[in-house]
């Protein structure tokens, strides 16, 4: 197996190999001092014999520290190159462990009781609510879903959605008859009046025209005169044209009953009618829609809605100072504010985000602890096992360490209790 490189490894896992190595070190270095305990007291044994004692006690440090050793190896590769059987666990059984992490998982933590007590103890819309709460964490979120929603307009394809536009224009807008609709909101606006603000708004401007545009009746009427008529004639005409049509104006805006307005009703009066009842004034206004809204220029005006609507939103989603993202950071803050306070909003919204994480938990449970087992069978085993290793592989060594220490020590009891039976 060869090592993960270093330059791949993260400045933590650098630090976990440097720890690593050391207790490797460690470990080694008791088993070198248990061996040169045993060689020499074999080596003087004769000569001193309580040093069999020392003999017994190194003997069972270096088998413990052996076999600890053995045992941690096995773990990660085969000992010493040798494919023996049962080693180099973690490389070969990765696609195994990976699913049995992902079912206990599964089984242990997906679970929707498990879920909705833990949920149902945490106080997720006051904690939420405090946090929204703070401007600066408010801005936060609407910097965040603006840059999401940027990210969104971006990558719609102007097409697909100037054809969506035109599709839903052609189906509510174009399609349907407009005549018996809008003869119908006509007659309910003619039947309570509400149109005469509009009727006397109309009257103000002509009156206010005409007051501005006198010079405009000059030769109105007087130029179909006789040409032998003296000039004179030809302005008296002109001026009595002008003067009874301000008279007129001013009479209709000074008298409600006035028959030209009596007029204007019954004509608005028959004009919704027709365009409820009359085939000829529906299929006169459809003729006129149909006009207007021919293919070209629907798709021109759909493409041209869709432009203007995305170069605005864009704008404003990326300006900081923009109304947009102003108004939406005050939203967030205001709806923080009433999670702090309103307990009846904070008890919906807990039930709520609890029952959908139960929901989906309960439902999708599987496919998420399938990520573990998916993502583990997708890792290298060489770099898995590398990993691993640096993640548990110092306290590990502690075992090699603690096993060096405790077979020196049985090694010494079983020794000192054989030579007191045998004695």
């Amino acid at each position: 197996m060869s090592p993960t490189p270093t330059a791949l490894l993260s400045p933590a896992d650098q630090e976990r190999r440097r720890g690593l190595r050391l207790m490797k070190g460690v470990a080694l270095g008791a088993l070198l001092f248990m061996a040169v305990l045993f060689a020499f007291a074999f080596a003087f044994q004769q000569q001193i014999p309580a040093l069999a004692y020392l003999r017994a006690f190194a003997e069972g440090g270096m088998v413990g520290a052996l076999a600890d050793w053995f045992a941690v190896t096995a773990l990660f590769r085969h000992p010493l190159g040798i494919p023996i059987p049962h080693t180099a666990i973690i490389p070969n059984r990765k696609d195994e462990i990976g699913q049995n992490l992902g079912e206990f998982v599964e089984t242990e933590f997906l679970r929707g009781d498990v879920v909705r007590t833990k949920l149902e103890a945490t106080a997720i819309a006051a904690r939420l609510g405090e946090w929204l709460a703070e401007p600066a964490h408010a801005e936060r979120v609407s910097a965040e879903a603006s840059a999401l929603a940027s990210g969104v307009l971006q990558a719609l394809s102007d097409d697909d959605v100037q054809s969506v536009i035109e599709d839903l224009a052609r189906e509510h807008l174009i399609a349907p008859e407009w005549g018996p609709p809008l003869g119908a909101w006509l007659g309910r606006i003619v039947e309570s009046g509400a149109h005469h603000g509009a009727v006397d708004l109309a009257f103000d401007t002509v009156a206010a025209w005409l007051d501005a545009n006198k010079p405009a009746f000059t030769g109105l009427v007087s130029r179909r005169l006789p040409s032998w008529l003296p000039g004179v004639a030809h302005r008296l005409v002109d001026d009595t044209v002008y003067s009874e049509a301000v008279k007129l104006v001013a009479a209709i805006r000074l008298d409600a009953q006035h028959p030209a307005r009596h007029a204007i009703d019954g004509y608005l009066d028959r004009l919704a009618d027709n365009l409820q009842h009359d085939p000829g004034t529906i299929g006169r206004l459809e003729d006129a829609k149909s006009g207007v809204f021919d293919s070209p220029r629907v798709r021109e005006l759909a493409a041209e809605a869709w432009n203007t609507a995305k170069a605005g939103l864009l704008a404003s989603l990326a300006d900081p100072q923009s109304g947009l993202r102003i108004r939406a950071a005050a939203a967030l803050a205001e709806i923080g504010e009433r999670l702090t306070t309103d307990a009846a909003l904070q008890r919906r919204v807990d039930v709520w985000v609890t029952d959908a994480a139960v929901f989906l938990v309960e439902r999708y449970r599987h496919d998420i602890a399938s990520i573990i087992t998916d993502t583990v069978e997708r890792w290298d085993p060489a770099e898995t096992t590398e990993k691993i290793e640096l993640m548990v592989g110092r306290d590990l060594q502690y075992i090699r360490l603690n096993g060096t220490i405790v077979g020196a020590l049985a090694g010494l009891v079983i020794f000192t209790i054989a030579h007191a039976l045998l004695g």
